[in-house]
């Protein structure tokens, strides 16, 4: 996994994805060592930041500036609260990788709770290097400074994922078929509940894939007036949603 780090608030801010509360002094490993150290050149009684991308934050101290082992001091945890209502976004996998690598960064820093790269009848690419794909997730959670990293899953089908049960969860399939008589999507959101929404892949989902998502009970919505490429879809509905979802807290 390669180094991410930004500075929070006034302190560098690292990833750490698991970590002891427990221990008396926590081992970094080599790559964020050798940043703090070599990069950084922070030394014993200087202080960092850390999350799990699980809500907590921790201010620790370095006791120890091996540059292949630091070591650092937990000095107190705080927890960062989530808004109780999860958005869930499934977007279908698209032939240029690094337009939804934007994708991944911004519905990270707008607050999106979960991605489920989808497989659809028309998606062109189905290779996914998920290792790549969640350094891109932990990247956009540093930069724009939260506590929270998004759940992302392996490349699902589509099939299999209208089948699956989501608890207290309004489902909505976005597709370009038959526009007029379809709601907006802002017309049908109800801010109470989470939300799973489900887009496309470049040419539309097929007729068959919306009715089998209609039959188990998705509704179908609209995004606009003009036709969106997947990730500007996946990125309109993060705005839409975590600005109604805030609106709701």
């Amino acid at each position: 996994m390669h180094l991410l780090f930004f500075f929070f608030m006034s302190l560098p801010f690292f990833y750490i994805d698991h970590i002891d509360t427990s221990a008396a002094s926590i081992a970094l490993n080599e790559e964020t060592s050798r940043h703090i150290v070599q990069v950084l050149r922070m030394k014993a009684g200087e202080q960092l930041q850390l999350t799990d991308g699980k809500g907590n934050l921790f201010t620790a101290e370095v006791n120890d500036n091996n540059k292949k082992k630091c070591a650092v001091t937990l000095l107190n945890t705080s927890n960062i609260q989530r808004s109780a209502n999860n958005i869930t976004i499934a977007i279908s996998l698209i032939k240029n990788n690094s337009r939804f690598e934007w994708f991944l960064e911004k519905a990270t820093e707008l607050g999106v709770t979960t991605i489920i790269p989808l497989l659809c009848e028309r998606t062109e690419k189905q290779h996914f290097r998920l290792d790549r794909m969640k350094n891109i997730l932990v990247s956009a959670m540093l930069q724009s400074q939260q506590c929270w990293l998004p759940v992302l899953y392996e490349p699902t089908r589509l099939g299999d994922l209208v089948m699956r049960q989501f608890d207290d969860c309004k489902k909505y399939i976005a597709h370009c078929e038959d526009e007029k008589n379809k709601e907006q999507l802002h017309q049908q959101i109800n801010k109470s509940s989470n939300q799973l929404i489900m887009i496309g892949p470049e040419g539309d989902f097929t007729s068959e894939e919306i009715g089998s998502a209609i039959q188990h009970h998705f509704i179908p919505v609209a995004l606009g007036n003009t036709r969106l490429r997947t990730e500007t879809a996946g990125v309109v509905v993060a705005a839409l949603l975590t600005q109604l979802k805030k609106s709701a807290d």
